[in-house]
């Protein structure tokens, strides 16, 4: 009896690899998860790890909303940093 080799589609191989790689669940839950074999998904995500090695993982949904506010504050800053300086006379040393 031979088992008929199943065709995955690019969206369901990056779903699996962010439920892996973002969240840091193991393989082999995710895998039990979405029908699939462990060695598959391995496959993948070894593979994705090689192409991006090297890399920062992408930031968690956590992770970007703080980026976003440390940003946000920086930009704040420089401007109110930006107004102080126009508005003390600069003296010159003698």
């Amino acid at each position: 009896m031979t088992q008929k080799r199943r065709k995955f589609s690019a969206e369901f191989k990056e779903e699996a690899l962010r439920m892996v790689i973002e969240t840091s669940r193991p393989i082999f839950d995710v895998a039990r998860e979405l029908g699939i074999l462990e060695g598959t998904l391995g496959t993948w995500v070894a593979t994705y790890r090689r192409a991006h090695a090297g890399e920062a993982p992408p930031p968690t949904a956590d992770e970007g909303a703080r980026l976003r506010e440390l940003e946000r504050q920086n930009r704040e800053l420089r401007m109110e940093n930006e107004f102080l300086k126009k508005g003390v006379p600069r003296t010159q040393a003698a």
